[in-house]
Order: structure tokens, then C-alpha cells, then sequence
């Protein structure tokens, strides 16, 4: 009797927590936010023009724009839920992933070269094995320090042959001008300005090693809204198409968000920005298969962590399916 009560009770909490689960995927979204940011170009866009808000105004939504300076700081705030959806690289959405921020990437934003190992006009250093023993600027948990800890594998070097300095990507370029650090694991629009502002120079540049731009959404958001990120999706399709026709225009708007000259927004743009390929693919999940073993290498991940089973969790290929 005892047991059969405990099961009725257990059976009536399981209803009630079911109902209540319905009941908050069906309230009415109020609010949606996301992120936008200079190494995204289509963001600004798509900020700048005003189209989701004007989608979603019909339905009482809000859209609320949170600038990201970095991946770290977008899988800072999706973790936290602070925004619905982020734009970070994806090898940093993967170490994010494997460390417990519950994201998924229904779009690819980008197939950028975005990031490289710079250092000042005059350096000395001109090999990556020259870095050895110096200090090196980059952003914990973002592309461009992957991409350093890539790099000096390639030479047999690990992130302890280094004086690492963490420093945001602004600070890292600032840093380098004042010959604070030796070298930067730079990052574009900063880094064109940085070629072409103060005569820097691409120590080693390696575009396998730029992962693409995913656009991540948080797991429960997009279980819960599949038809709002479907409009998302549609928007950031709108602005990559008119950013595709309109190539000069869209410089413009980066050149104005980021403070940087037209000529360092067009070097990003025109020479260092893919927009061609915007559903995730096998193409991404064997590229983060490719680039994972740095991860562990790194300890950057726990032990026993399955990456290979962490990406396909992570690139949603069947989502947007190219229809959104």
C-alpha cells in the first residue's frame, strides 16, 4: 500500500512537472536576445538594418543586441543566460561544449581567416620557434589562442614554452604596440588595422587552423523555440546574402561599428571572409574533429572526454537544412 502511494505521488509529481515544462515552452516569447560582433560581420548587418526587430515587432518581441568581444565573452553569456543565441569560432564552441555550456550550431556564419600570429614591423622573431621563452598575447578560449597553441605544435612547442599574458583582443593589440609582448594571436578587423595602421607583420598564418563562425544557441532555447530560431536563421540569410551583393556597403558598417578605416574592413571582408557555406556539414564536424586533439594535449578538457561524440552533439546538420 505504502508502495502504491509513493508511485501515485511520484506518477502525480512527474504530471505536474510535465505540465509545467509545456507550460513555459508555450509562454509567448517576450524577449529575444543575441549578440553581435565585429569578427561578424553579417551581425552588423543584420543589426544595423533592423529586420529581426521588424520580423519579430508583430508579435510583441523585443530584440535585445549584447556586444561580444570575443567568443569567450559570447559563451560567457550564453552559459549564463544572458542571450538565446551567440556567434563564437568553433573550436572555441566545442571546448565551451566539452566543459559543459549546453550549445548547439544550427548556422555557420562564416568561414573566416580571421586569426594569425602577429608581431611589431621590426621584430626580431621571424620563425614560430623564435617565440620560445616570449611573452605572447591571446584570448583564453577564443580561436586565436587555439590557433597559438596549434601553432606551436607544428615546432614541437606547448603554451609552457611560452609566457602566455591573457589579455581581451584589444588589450592583446595594445599590448603589442607598446612592447608590452612580443608577439599577438591577432584577431581581424584589429588585426588588418594592425597590418595596415602600424605596418605589423603575419609571423605564420595557417587558415586550416581558423575555424569557422558558428552561430551557437542555447540547448533549451532551441528545443523550446525551433520556429523563432528559424527566423533568426532567415534574418542572418538575408544579411549574408545582401552582404554577398553588396560587399563595399557592408565594409562601411563594419568600418563604422568597429572604428577601424574602410580599407581594414574591406582586408576583412573581401580577402579573409568566406560567406559561401552557411549549413552546418560534415565539412564542420570533421574540421572540429581535425583541430579537438589540441584540447587534450592542452588539458583543456577533462580526461575521457569523447570530443568526437562532443562535436556531432554540438554541429547541428539536420536543423536549418538550407531551408530556413
Amino acid at each position: 500500500m505504502i508502495q502504491r502511494r509513493h508511485l501515485l505521488q511520484l506518477a502525480g509529481a512527474t504530471a505536474v512537472g510535465i505540465a509545467g515544462r509545456r507550460a513555459q515552452a508555450a509562454a509567448p516569447l517576450t524577449e529575444l536576445r543575441l549578440d553581435y560582433a565585429y569578427y561578424s560581420p553579417t551581425s552588423l548587418v543584420l543589426r544595423r538594418f533592423g529586420w529581426l526587430e521588424e520580423d519579430f515587432r508583430k508579435d510583441g518581441v523585443k530584440v535585445t543586441w549584447v556586444l561580444s568581444a570575443g567568443s569567450n565573452r559570447a559563451l560567457e553569456y550564453l552559459n549564463a543566460n544572458s542571450i538565446d543565441i551567440g556567434s563564437t569560432a568553433g573550436l572555441a564552441a566545442l571546448l565551451a561544449k566539452a566543459n559543459g555550456v549546453p550549445i548547439r550550431t544550427p548556422y555557420i556564419f562564416s568561414r573566416p581567416e580571421w586569426t594569425a600570429l602577429v608581431v611589431p614591423k621590426d621584430s626580431p622573431i621571424t620563425s614560430l620557434k623564435d617565440l620560445k621563452g616570449r611573452k605572447v598575447a591571446a584570448t583564453k578560449g577564443t580561436d586565436p589562442y587555439l590557433f597559438l597553441l596549434r601553432s606551436l605544435q607544428t615546432v614541437g612547442l606547448k603554451k609552457s614554452d611560452i609566457e602566455h599574458v591573457p589579455l581581451q583582443h584589444a588589450d592583446g593589440l595594445a599590448a603589442l604596440r607598446a612592447g608590452q609582448v612580443d608577439a599577438w594571436a591577432g584577431l581581424d578587423p584589429l588585426m588588418a588595422s594592425a597590418e595596415l595602421d602600424s605596418g605589423a607583420r603575419l609571423l605564420y598564418r595557417n587558415v586550416a587552423f581558423n575555424t569557422y563562425g558558428f552561430l551557437n544557441v542555447r540547448e533549451d532555447f532551441l528545443a523550446q523555440r525551433p520556429a523563432e530560431v528559424h527566423r533568426v536563421i532567415a534574418a542572418y540569410e538575408r544579411a549574408r546574402q545582401w552582404t554577398l551583393a553588396n560587399t563595399t556597403e557592408a565594409a562601411k558598417i563594419l568600418s563604422a561599428e568597429a572604428k577601424v578605416s574602410l580599407q581594414v574592413a574591406l582586408l576583412q571582408l573581401k580577402l579573409r571572409t568566406d560567406l559561401s557555406n552557411p549549413w552546418p556539414s560534415s565539412e564542420h564536424v570533421h574540421a572540429l574533429q581535425a583541430a579537438s586533439p589540441i584540447l587534450q594535449a592542452e588539458s583543456l578538457v577533462k580526461p575521457g572526454v569523447d570530443l568526437n561524440r562532443t562535436v556531432t552533439a554540438l554541429v547541428d546538420t539536420g536543423f536549418a537544412g538550407g531551408r530556413a
